[in-house]
């Protein structure tokens, strides 16, 4: 099974931004990042993202390759430097700080 993309912009659009979050299953805490990663993405990079959920449940040989050590992890690919978060994303502020989104490259 491929990873799920989440969101992505038209093909007109040039993607930004390169997310990719680490999930294991359907727990309340994979579920949970993957809302509040999507709400942000939705909020503050809207048709300007593309976000792949990989749950490694599914897909285990993804953390080795990536090299996840706990979960959720979500991966900055793009704009470059990669960046990581690990742990919990409900923390707009916090996810803004990880990702290097400054108030002037938001919408």
């Amino acid at each position: 099974m491929n990873p799920q993309k989440v969101s992505e912009p038209g093909d007109s659009e040039q993607i930004e931004w390169n997310l990719r979050l680490y999930v294991a299953g359907s727990t309340l805490r994979s579920t949970r990042s993957v809302e509040c990663i999507r709400a942000l993405c939705e909020r503050f990079l809207k048709g300007r993202y593309e976000l792949t959920v990989v749950d490694l449940y599914q897909q285990p040989e993804q953390a080795q390759a990536a090299q996840i050590i706990a979960v959720p992890t979500l991966v900055r690919h793009l704009p470059l430097p990669l960046r990581r978060l690990v742990g919990d994303l409900s923390d707009t502020a916090r996810v803004l700080k990880a990702l290097g989104l400054a108030t002037e490259d938001v919408r």
